[in-house]
């Protein structure tokens, strides 16, 4: 049975620019730099400024994308080896969220979990956080550190510091030769 939050309903957003800025911090992080780079910053600052009225809302799109990408690749990955997804990944999802309590409010964990089960239940992360009303300014920085996290396990996974990039890279690229 069809849902109406499954992710043939829902807009993809601008996911090119959510994977740039995610593997801009995953290659700070890697880099071994514990602080944004100010000039990294404010290259970031002035796309997020250049992104127009319906700019942010394909952002926010791109990353729930990039989540549901990311999830799709962890349950299949999980399913070979006949554990459960939700089992192991969102537990420490959890943990390490709740770690952040200067970045990440504890009010927005239940609303990354609940978009990272949907998501690894076949369900599109934006259309389910939509139906609880619009997304707020103190979910932007747990959204960015969720589909964080999920690319960082995925190239924990495969031993690959580039493969949860390289991989939604070459999915993009594959779509837009269809």
């Amino acid at each position: 049975m069809s849902s109406p939050y499954g992710p043939q309903n829902a807009p993809a957003g601008d996911v090119g620019a959510a994977l740039l800025m995610i593997d801009s911090r995953l290659r700070s992080i890697h880099s071994g730099k514990t602080e944004t780079d100010p000039e990294q910053q404010e290259l970031i600052n002035q796309f997020a400024a250049s992104l127009g009225p319906g700019g942010a809302d394909d952002l926010l799109d791109g990353a729930c994308t990039l989540i549901y990408m990311f999830m799709t690749w962890l349950r299949k990955a999980h399913e070979e080896h006949d554990k459960n997804v939700i089992e192991y990944v969102v537990p420490s999802l959890v943990t390490t969220l709740r770690r952040m309590p200067k970045s990440i409010r504890p009010e927005a964990v239940p609303t990354m979990a609940g978009l990272v089960i949907a998501a690894g239940t076949g369900l599109s992360p934006n259309l389910w956080r939509k139906q609880y009303g619009d997304w707020t300014k103190a979910e932007m920085t747990p959204l960015e550190a969720t589909a964080f996290l999920l690319a960082e396990q995925i190239n924990r996974i495969t031993e690959d510091p580039d493969f949860a990039t390289r991989m939604i890279s070459e999915a993009l690229t594959s779509a837009d030769r269809s």
